[in-house]
């Protein structure tokens, strides 16, 4: 009897448990776990949308889509400005976690892929439109019982570019393997035809070799003698000079136990005689903008370089702009605790020195003296509008800087690729500016620079080439700068 009585107690126990167990399952954690067996069999499917087809000014396709990824027609010649795609990395979706714990959006899904460079990354909100979804209920299998909800996705914005991509194309193979950049630009708005960098990479394959670096926006150069422009006109406003003032080459100046020289005498060992501005500019002459940069001073004249956009980024639609660098007396002090010197002027005066600037500054310096005045922010986007602001320069001394400029392209000047340029006969008058750019190397090679634009009278386009450690701007940008220019007369006529 004890026997049964343990039997049956054992049997209560068991059954309560059991009881107890079952209230525990279906009263108090029933919500849950009901809602753990939907979710089991509730499955949300993303469709990626359409990424936006990326279009030059002509409406030539630069970016389109593929089955299997994004396609890059035009490769290494548009590399640094359209750049490439890549898959979400580990960091990036961390980003996105903590944007969407502080209540801010993120539309990445862990598989997705983003713009990793170039006009992929700062215009990937707008490219990769907004991704659709199918809500589907599935069986235990996994396999679809029946779908509930579903909604399109919405494809990207089409993006439309300043670019003409037969110039870009046609610049990338005059460039070939050469270090440098290339900028050409529309000088009264500020449009950008192209903007070349070389050596260049492959965006449909960024992992193999090739060069990353915009040379043409992140590039950091001394100018030499195409910053000449500045001191000339800031020597003009500031009444320091006139048309008629008169300088005499001396071939050398000596302060102290430092020389300051003309490269012409430390080239050839003759002198010029006096010089007016015109002449100045015509011959590229330093003695000229030595004594320019001597009456001006260094804040002054570092003051004048900033008007004109040097020492601060343009905004162009890129990342990785580089600002460059306008030395004074307060950053050499600051930076290197040294006082600032004359020759320290001297030097800044001529484009050398601590002086840092970019390709695309100085085509933005030359599209200023070109419009009569007005600094446009370059742009890319077709959809954005033209920028400009009047520095409110004197007409008389933009002609004359203009003329001086004129006359580097004629018989007597620097730049003599350009002598009686033509195309199908037709004579174009160049307005331009060579440099040789000194920049510290143990074998004195030099940076190669021109800069200029055409006609001059109404001018529709601007060129600025830069070629690293090339030698001397006019035999070696200035003909690079020729047979572009010579493509696009003969192109774009319209």
């Amino acid at each position: 009897m004890a026997r049964l009585k343990w039997f049956y107690g054992l049997l209560i126990t068991v059954f309560l448990i059991l009881a107890a167990r079952l209230i525990w399952l279906q009263l108090i954690k029933g919500q849950k776990y009901r809602l753990l067996a939907d979710e089991n069999r509730i499955k949300l499917e993303y469709v990626r949308a359409d990424r936006g087809v990326i279009y030059d000014r002509y409406q030539r396709v630069l970016v389109r889509n593929a089955p299997d990824g994004r396609e890059y027609p035009l490769g290494e010649a548009l590399a640094h400005i359209i750049g490439f795609m890549g898959k979400l990395s580990e960091a990036d979706w961390q980003v996105c976690q903590q944007q969407r714990q502080r209540g801010e959006s993120c539309v990445y899904q862990l598989d997705d892929w983003l713009g990793k460079m170039g006009l992929e990354k700062t215009l990937d909100q707008q490219l990769r439109g907004q991704p659709g979804g199918i809500l589907s209920e599935t069986d235990a299998e996994g396999k679809v019982v029946r779908q509930i909800s579903a909604s399109e996705p919405i494809a990207g914005e089409n993006i439309e570019l300043t670019l003409d991509s037969q110039l870009q194309v046609e610049i990338q193979r005059l460039l070939g393997s050469q270090k440098g950049a290339v900028v050409v630009s529309l000088p009264t708005t500020g449009e950008i035809l192209a903007l070349n960098s070389s050596p260049s990479f492959q965006p449909q394959h960024p992992d193999q070799p090739g060069e990353m670096f915009n040379r043409a926006i992140s590039g950091l150069y001394p100018p030499g003698s195409v910053f000449k422009l500045i001191p000339a006109l800031a020597a003009l406003e500031e009444k320091k000079i006139t048309a008629k003032t008169l300088i005499e080459d001396t071939g050398e100046i000596i302060v102290g136990e430092y020389r300051y020289g003309n490269w012409y005498f430390n080239q050839y060992g003759q002198t010029e005689g006096e010089l007016d501005l015109v002449g100045a500019i015509r011959r590229s002459n330093d003695i000229f903008f030595y004594r320019l940069g001597e009456w001006l001073g260094a804040r002054k004249l570092a003051s004048w370089a900033r008007l004109f956009g040097l020492g601060q980024t343009t905004g162009l639609e890129l990342s990785g702009e580089a600002a460059g660098l306008v030395p004074d007396p307060d950053w050499k002090k600051k930076v290197k605790q040294e006082a600032w010197f004359l020759g320290n002027t001297y030097h800044m005066a001529i484009g050398q020195g601590d002086l840092l600037v970019t390709p695309l500054q100085i085509n933005v310096l030359t599209n200023t003296v070109a419009a009569d005045g007005q600094l446009c922010r370059p742009y890319l986007l077709q959809s954005s509008q033209p920028d400009c602001h009047d520095l409110k320069l004197n007409q008389e001394n933009l002609d004359l800087v203009k003329q001086g400029m004129k006359e580097v392209c004629q018989p007597g000047g620097t730049a003599f690729p350009f002598f009686e340029f033509q195309v199908d006969g037709q004579v174009i008058e160049i307005a331009g500016k060579t440099g040789t750019a000194e920049f510290g190397h143990p074998e004195d090679k030099t940076h190669a620079w021109f800069t200029g634009f055409a006609p001059i009278d109404q001018p529709k386009i601007s060129i600025t080439v830069l070629l690293e450690a090339a030698g001397e701007g006019s035999r070696e940008a200035a003909p690079l700068a020729k047979e572009i220019l010579e493509w696009w007369f003969k192109n774009r006529r319209d």
